[in-house]
């Protein structure tokens, strides 16, 4: 099949191909491309106008169709202008997965105006760092996120707030409702690819977080990325196995809707799910938080085709009481990214989804969304990687001086095409830092087989350094989980005075498992990794492990909670 990977490749890439590759000179480098993508998220929001009727948003019994949608953010679109917002200025989201979010960065993006995706985590410093950051002209924001600006008014005041889904009326707060009151058509609009399409931070678990410019052209790409891989893999699988192959026994018929499952201020779901599914004409199921057992009666009441999320959320999903009683019979694809899925959860979704097929993508704030995808045959094949870089990416793995190396050889993992960010917002250093003519340093460790499939091996600063011996942790997690008894683990540093750092590791066992003592799991793990690499820290904690609001495990936080005179 992977003959076939490479001809579909060349023929959908090639001269006169539905997703032909050229250089387009961007920013002063010459860069890949995708010929035919769309010029702008403006142009994506005007095509889907063709859907109509269909639904589009769904939140508990609300429901939007396309018409309705296009309606609301054409009025979103004139309010905007009326308060003289222009093109380059930006507009901060702040708020829950509501579909209010998605109707507001519309109708900023249909305008030129960036939309500043504000963590709905963050605290009222937070959220007052992250104003003051990026400067809005408006701020749309619900009834939580208001009461953590409130101390902050030498921040917030001065700039005009918008109200979402409010208990009551608050004076100098102006409801959404008047919004999207106006009747007209979307506002005639100017917008370059090159216009900041929004502001997404990155997650801050160091220090200040940057503000990363994610421009139209990228935002775009992206959406074409994902296209092209949904392509090019059923037409290497149907070459190399039949139609069947394309997708899995799925035999349902359902119309493509999606489940909602992480936060909208990051590409995940933002770029790669949402805008995905608006071009497809697909429905978007928001939820109000993760809940496993209401994602299970979601998938079956909205007959959801494509779920995605954290590694965690999918192992909590299959492991849920309810997994086997619900209709998940319309599900296609199950999986996610934002961090590795591990093997052996790989293996679980092809075998606890009898129309499903697990599939991961692996990409950056700082890439607009996937640099990566892989699913299918191909994924139960290598289960350890996150598939082939898109085609409008040119990559390479480096050694710490810079210099390329082979394949098989573990570097730093380094991308360059349309899809990289303009920078950081206020941040030249930092953007100089990570971008040398069109290259991103992604800081993650990984090689690349001679298919040209990557395999991320860990984050640059998550690996331990023990002795003078390189341990990636994603490595130690993976042995880890391979025991039955492990529901949540992971992995980090432990500072040591003769060696410098050890590995430790937070693990939660399944509830329904017996329990396990700590030298039962080191003889556990002494049968799939070396020694060396065999936590001497071990903590087994009751609670579930800390997670940021992409639902990354809070590894720093752990390993300055955790005492190692507690660790067995």
């Amino acid at each position: 099949m992977y003959e076939q990977l490479r001809e579909a490749w060349t023929a959908l890439t090639g001269p006169n191909g539905k997703f032909e590759i050229v250089e387009t000179e961007i920013r002063g480098e010459k860069l890949r491309e995708y010929k035919n993508a769309l010029p702008s998220l403006r142009a994506l929001w005007q095509a889907s106008a063709a859907h109509g009727n269909k639904e589009y948003l769904v939140y508990r019994d609300e429901r939007w169709t396309y018409e309705r949608a296009h309606h609301e953010v054409a009025g979103v679109a004139q309010w905007l202008l009326d308060q003289g917002v222009e093109r380059g200025d930006r507009v901060a989201i702040a708020m829950r997965n509501y579909p209010e979010w998605m109707l507001a960065y519309w109708g900023c993006t249909s305008l030129g105006v960036a939309a500043v995706g504000m963590n709905a985590w963050w605290t009222g410093p937070e959220l007052a760092f992250g104003i003051q950051d990026s400067d809005p002209k408006v701020i749309i924001a619900d009834a939580e996120r208001l009461d953590r600006m409130t101390a902050h008014a030498d921040v917030v005041g001065g700039r005009i707030l918008v109200g979402v889904r409010l208990p009551e009326d608050r004076a100098e707060v102006i409801p959404w409702a008047r919004l999207v009151e106006n009747s007209g058509p979307l506002p005639e609009a100017s917008v370059d690819p090159d216009d900041d399409a929004c502001i997404f931070y990155t997650s801050g678990t160091t220090g200040r977080p940057k503000g990363a410019r994610l421009t139209h052209r990228g935002c775009v790409s992206n959406v074409t990325s994902m296209a092209f891989f949904g392509n090019v893999q059923a037409m290497a699988l149907a070459a190399a196995k039949g139609a069947d192959a394309a997708t899995g026994n799925f035999t349902g018929g359902a119309s493509p809707a999606a489940l909602v499952t992480t936060p909208l201020f990051h590409v995940t779901a933002n770029n790669c799910v949402a805008q995905s599914m608006t071009l497809a004409g697909g429905k978007l199921v928001h939820m109000y938080k993760w809940d496993a057992g209401e994602a299970l009666r979601l998938v079956e009441a909205e007959k959801i085709t494509a779920l995605g999320g954290v590694p965690v959320m999918v192992r909590e999903l299959i492991a849920h009481p309810d997994f086997a009683t619900r209709d998940t019979s319309t599900l296609q694809s199950l999986g996610g990214g934002g961090a590795q899925l591990h093997p052996d959860l790989v293996k679980k979704i092809d075998d606890s989804v009898e129309t499903a097929r697990p599939h991961t993508g692996y990409g950056m704030t700082e890439t607009c969304g996937i640099i990566t995808s892989i699913s299918a045959d191909f994924f139960v094949d290598r289960p350890e990687s996150c598939g082939r870089a898109m085609p409008c990416f040119e990559t390479k793995v480096i050694d710490a001086d810079g210099e390329t190396l082979a394949d098989h050889e573990i570097g730093e993992l380094c991308v360059r095409g349309a899809q990289v960010i303009k920078g950081y917002l206020n941040r030249p250093e930092a953007t100089a830092e990570s971008i040398e003519g069109g290259w991103l340093r992604t800081g993650d460790i990984a090689r690349l087989d001679e298919e040209g499939f990557i395999y991320i091996i860990d984050r640059v600063k998550d690996m331990v350094l023990r002795g003078g011996e390189n341990i990636y942790c994603a490595e130690v997690e993976t042995a880890i989980f391979a025991h039955d008894a492990v529901a949540e683990c992971t992995v980090f540093g432990v500072p040591d005075e003769r060696l410098g750092e050890e590995v430790g590791a937070a693990v939660v066992l399944s509830p329904d498992c017996e329990p396990l003592r700590a030298d039962e799991l080191r003889r556990f793990l002494a049968e799939r990794i070396a020694k060396f690499k065999i936590p001497r820290h071990l903590w087994f904690l009751d609670d579930a492990l800390p997670r940021n609001a992409n639902g990354k495990f809070l590894k720093r936080e752990l390993r300055d909670r955790l005492d190692p005179a507690d660790a067995t």
